[in-house]
């Protein structure tokens, strides 16, 4: 069980006053916050309150108004788009509600894209990819489509791909979304095994419940602003 002096480590994503406009709508007003390594970390409020937008942010797909955003030591607004796009591949990784995956690939290919993009060769990707897979308890699925997956598998196969590169932060947005209860317990079971390991999670969720039992510390926001921080006691 995390606790929090596993929280001591250095800060990996720091965001000083940090407001988004998208024309006359404030998605992010004065959002000040810091992530230290090892943390597990769920953000939590009502719809269209800034949770995605803040996400966003610390992965570089979306630049501030004002303010400023270091994840890794690096300012992101001082990268252009694809030193942004290298960051990603290499630093931060992202699992999405809806997966992602590329319908034409089969799960291994999908998996093992990730460390292609980034030069590594293809015999050395496909055995990490296979690794991971092995490790998820999905192995005997590599050769399938995704369009043959469940919804459980599916997300298994994406965070398999969050995996591939080592990332130093691992962002989830919304990763239970599109499942049932049983997978969506899984899955959570699979990023908070990772979270115990030492990697970094911050994850965007609508369910209390969940967060409550696997995150161990919850950032509420409201308005486009952080209303509310406290620590958390996983009990998984």
């Amino acid at each position: 069980m995390s606790t929090e002096d596993d929280t001591a480590g250095r800060t990996v994503v720091r965001l000083d006053a940090v407001r988004k406009e998208y024309g006359a709508t404030i998605a992010l007003d004065g959002v000040s916050l810091e992530i230290r390594s090892g943390e597990a970390v769920a953000v939590m409020g009502p719809s269209g309150c800034g949770k995605s937008t803040l996400l966003n942010m610390i992965a570089g797909l979306d630049r501030p108004t004002s303010g400023t955003v270091v994840v890794d030591g690096e300012e992101l607004g001082r990268h252009d788009e694809k030193a942004l796009a290298r960051l990603r591949r290499r630093r931060i990784r992202m699992i999405f509600q809806f997966f992602n995956l590329l319908d034409d690939l089969s799960v291994l290919d999908n998996v093992a894209l990730a460390a292609r993009l980034i030069g590594v060769p293809a015999a050395q990707a496909r055995r990490r990819a296979v690794e991971l897979l092995d490790e998820l308890g999905i192995a005997d699925r590599q050769s399938r489509y995704p369009a043959l997956l469940s919804g459980g598998e599916r997300q298994r196969v994406g965070v398999a791909r969050a995996l591939m590169n080592h990332p130093v932060l691992l962002l989830a947005d919304e990763p239970t979304g599109a499942l049932d209860s049983k997978a969506g317990e899984q899955v959570m079971g699979i990023l908070m095994d990772l979270h115990r390991a030492g990697q970094t999670v911050v994850l965007v969720t609508h369910d209390r419940d969940l967060a409550s039992r696997h995150a161990n510390r919850l950032i509420e926001v409201a308005d486009g602003r952080v209303v509310g921080e406290r620590r958390l006691k996983p009990t998984q």
